[in-house]
Order: C-alpha cells, then sequence, then structure tokens
C-alpha cells in the first residue's frame, strides 16, 4: 500500500523562552486529506508547535518539511507561501470592513494603483462556492453573526492557496447547530485535499471528525494514534496525566433550606431588549445553570445583574434586603463577583503582570494609605497562585504569556479572592483543557458548599450538568423553563429543551 504523501513533517521540534523549555524533541506530522487533532493540557506547547509551523515563532532545533521539502519557515510569509493556513480562536476580522475585503486584506486585486473591490467580491464568491456554504460577500463583518465570521476566517485562508488549515477551538464560539455545519465543511474540504490540524479539548468533536490524534503533555509527545485505536478515557488521562474520577459527573449535593430568605432574588427584571422579565432566585449553597441558545440574553442578564447594563425595570434582592446597583462597584459592595464570557477582552489586562491583573480589583487590601504595601501585595498574590495553582513562572511575567487555561484561573482567582457571597461564572470552561475543566468544576462546587450562590452559564453542557442543581432555560431574553439537575436524564434531553423541542 502506497504511504500517504506527509502535507507537514515536523521532526524533532525543541523550543525555549529565557532558558525555559516549551518544546523537548517533539514529532508531529498530517497527511494530504486528514484531519489530525492536537491536544494537551494548557501550557503543554500546542500553541508554540503551531506558531512555530506558522513562523511566528522559530525553532531552537529539529527540522519541518512541507510536502516532503525541508523547509525554512523565519516569517509567517514563509508559512503562508508554503500553503499553512490558521483560524484563530480570537477572530483576525476587522468588524467595519466588508467580508470580502476582509479576506483580500492587504493582498487586494489592484488595477492601475487602484483597489478593485468589485473583483474582491467575485473571487470571495467562487471561494464560498467552492466552499459550498451560502455568504454574502459584500455583507459588513459587524452586521453578521458568528458562524459568518469563522467562514470567512477560512476564506481568507483558501484565499491565500492554504494546503493545510490550522483550527484552534473553532467551535468555541459556535452554537451547536452552527458547529455542525462547520464539521460539515471540514468533511468537504477534507475531500479536496486540504489537512486541517484540529486543536480542541472537546471529545465529542474530536471523534466526530478526526482521523488521527496526537497528545503533549509538559513540552513532550505522548502519543500519536488513530481514533479508533484509542478511547477518550486513555486520552484524558494522556492530557492529564492522570485518571480522573467523577469530577466531569454530577455529584448529588445536600442544600439546606433552613437559611431563610435566598441570597439573590431577582424579580421581573428587564434591561434593554434581551433581558425581559426575569425571576429567580438563588439560596445559599445552590448551583443555577443558565442555559439558552446564542442571543437568547444569558450573558446580558448577568451583565444586568452585575451593574453592567442598565437595568429599566425589576428588583435585585441580597439576602432580602432591596438593593440599587447601576455599576459594577455597587455590585461589588453588595458582594457580588462576575467572571465574564471573554478572559482576554474583559477579564484581563494583558500587557499587565500575574501579579498586576491578580490585585486589580483587591487593591483596597493592600493599600498603605495612598500606596501599594509591596510586601502585603506580594503574600496576597501568591497566596492566590497557590490556592488556584496558576502555573507561571514568575508573578511578574506578562499575563498575555499565560496559556488559556492559566488565563482563566487568574480571573477566577482575583474575583474569588474578593471573597464574594453571590459567583456569577459566564462560560468558565470555555477553551481550557480537560484537567483545568476539572479543576474548575470541583471549586465551583467548594464554593457553593462554603454557602455561596452560584449562578453558571454554559454551552458545553456536560460541564453545566455536572454543578447545576437546577437549570433554568433563557430563550428571547426570558425564562422559558426550569428544570431539577434529577429531571434531567442526559445532555441531548437539556439540548432538546433548550431547543424547544
Amino acid at each position: 500500500m502506497t504511504e500517504k504523501v506527509k502535507a507537514v513533517h515536523m521532526r524533532s521540534i525543541s523550543k525555549s523562552f529565557g532558558g525555559v523549555p516549551v518544546l523537548q524533541d517533539v514529532d508531529f506530522d498530517v497527511v494530504a486529506g486528514e484531519v489530525h487533532a492536537l491536544a494537551g493540557g494548557n501550557g503543554a506547547g500546542k500553541s508554540t508547535l503551531m506558531k512555530i509551523l506558522q513562523g511566528v515563532y522559530q525553532l531552537d532545533s529539529g527540522e519541518v518539511e512541507i510536502s516532503g521539502e525541508k523547509t525554512s519557515l523565519s516569517s509567517i510569509h514563509d508559512a503562508k507561501a508554503a500553503g499553512i493556513g490558521m483560524v484563530f480562536q480570537e477572530f483576525s476580522l476587522v468588524p467595519a470592513l466588508t467580508v470580502a475585503q476582509n479576506i483580500f486584506l492587504g493582498v487586494e486585486p489592484m488595477n492601475r494603483g487602484l483597489i478593485q473591490d468589485h473583483e474582491s467580491v467575485r473571487r470571495a464568491a467562487k471561494i464560498f462556492e467552492e466552499m459550498e456554504v451560502a455568504v454574502d460577500p459584500r455583507a459588513t463583518i459587524a452586521d453578521l453573526g458568528t458562524a459568518y465570521w469563522q467562514l470567512t476566517e477560512i476564506a481568507k485562508a483558501l484565499a491565500q492557496n492554504a494546503t493545510v488549515l490550522i483550527m484552534d477551538e473553532p467551535t468555541a464560539s459556535l452554537a451547536r447547530h452552527e458547529a455542525e455545519a462547520l464539521f460539515e465543511l471540514v468533511d468537504r474540504l477534507k475531500k479536496r485535499g486540504i489537512s486541517i490540524i484540529y486543536i480542541s479539548h472537546r471529545m465529542d468533536e474530536v471523534y466526530r471528525i478526526a482521523d488521527r490524534i496526537t497528545v503533549l503533555r509538559d513540552g513532550r509527545w505522548l502519543f500519536t494514534k488513530a481514533l479508533t485505536e484509542v478511547t477518550p478515557e486513555e486520552i484524558v488521562e494522556g492530557i492529564v496525566g492522570k485518571k480522573i474520577e467523577g469530577q466531569l459527573a454530577y455529584q448529588a449535593r445536600h442544600i439546606s433550606t433552613s437559611e431563610g430568605a435566598p441570597l439573590i432574588e431577582i424579580e421581573g427584571l428587564t434591561a434593554g431588549d434581551r433581558v425581559r422579565n426575569v425571576t429567580l432566585s438563588v439560596r445559599p449553597g445552590e448551583i443555577i445553570g443558565l442555559a439558552g441558545l446564542m442571543g437568547s440574553g444569558r450573558t446580558e442578564l448577568t451583565r444586568a445583574i452585575f451593574g453592567i447594563d442598565r437595568v429599566s425595570s425589576g428588583t435585585i434582592k441580597i439576602r432580602g434586603e432591596k438593593m440599587s446597583i447601576s455599576n459594577p462597584r455597587d455590585a461589588m459592595d453588595a458582594g457580588i463577583a462576575l467572571i465574564p464570557e471573554d478572559r482576554r477582552e474583559q477579564g484581563l489586562v494583558l500587557d499587565h503582570s500575574v501579579r498586576e491583573n491578580l490585585l486589580l480589583p483587591l487593591l483596597d487590601r493592600v493599600k498603605s494609605g495612598p500606596f501599594i504595601n509591596r510586601a502585603a501585595a506580594k503574600s496576597l498574590s501568591s497566596s492566590l497562585l497557590e490556592r488556584f495553582a496558576v502555573k507561571t513562572s514568575h508573578p511578574d511575567k506578562s499575563v498575555r504569556l499565560l496559556s488559556g487555561g492559566n488565563q482563566q484561573k487568574v480571573v477566577l482567582a482575583k474575583w474569588l479572592g474578593t471573597e464574594p457571597d453571590i459567583l456569577i461564572l459566564d462560560e468558565p470552561t470555555a477553551g481550557v483543557d480537560i484537567g483545568t475543566k476539572s479543576e474548575i468544576l470541583t471549586a465551583i462546587r467548594a464554593i457553593a458548599d462554603e454557602g455561596k450562590a452560584v449562578i453558571v452559564i454554559s454551552s458545553e453542557y456536560p460541564e453545566l450538568l455536572a454543578v447545576s442543581d437546577r437549570v433554568l432555560i433563557l430563550k428571547a431574553g426570558s425564562i422559558s423553563a426550569e428544570l431539577d439537575r434529577a429531571e434531567i436524564p442526559d445532555e441531548e434531553y437539556l439540548q432538546l429543551a433548550v431547543q424547544g423541542v
């Protein structure tokens, strides 16, 4: 049997930063027309390996072959010329431009020094036709939904003649039906001979579309296997380095009903056109899950509770007392903390250090008059790093340089450091590895066990079902159903309930 052509072959790749090894002697390859999943914990080296393939980083040792020829990838331009395309988890599009303008940004068709927009539209339409998807090249990106942004990113890579596509958590911002449409597109691209390197923490997706999987751990290659030859449990154990038993499954919890009034009561809350007459309550020690399709008003509800969005009617009571919450400071004074949906845009100051990010909501605890007490700041930040097992070489390191999972831990740590009575978490496990998911879910349960009230939003139904005592389903800004956890037999039942079936 003839061996398939290797579109990419990376041999013995090593890379260090500041003398700290990030990749050590790693092998990776993807053959033409294959979907090859790349998995590993946050900090395992996946992003570094792919950035070497993209030409963002240069390897310290090893070699890269593209279609059988040794290649030097010293820049992004080298990678593009070699047919390497990247579909980013954080979109790289310009919202004010059209779809076609984004696809050909920087490589616009020109005639006598003038940009030919009509030619960009024609070429973009042809690419979408080949992808077998319906996207208007003239539409402004800002007016389109997330799924169309994703398709535009893919078209942008294909327009540059990419034969290898790197997809980094491509379904992180997609609804389930949009994710399924993406999987069908991946199948079509695969049949055209395009190779896909698929980075995902979601095992159901990996088994849905991938042919092989490579697992990295602590910067080293662990194994490469066909998906037919490895179980999800073996993959998870490889990623984490140990068996995870029970943390990702629902654990029945006893919630005391003798505490009197709920910690938080919301009655008839309306804010803008996305939150309409919402009423809910959360008792001490209870975890409430919020489920709903994109646009259902989940995030907008949490923003209204936290004082980010203006409430037009309704009341919020904390321990039975009516509160006026018109800004986040009011919410914090009332004992509320919000872990936002987008950690990079809303949860962190990326150019600041890990320590500075940890201390932002805690400055009152480390002030000495008008100044910061450095010893107190160092002690508090160190205790938070240890408590939440944040992996960083130094607290003064830029938080931008941490892995996604460790960035999420920093966001959790800084807000839990405020010792809130009411914790709201919006997509807390999005884009983190399965080991970090386990740690986050365990932390959520522990917080509730301390008598706190917890509200969790998640599009990842297994995680939502693993921690929730009750699940409220939002539709068009209102609560359409309330389910006790015991009433939900499985993920499919919840999915159908969310879809209103």
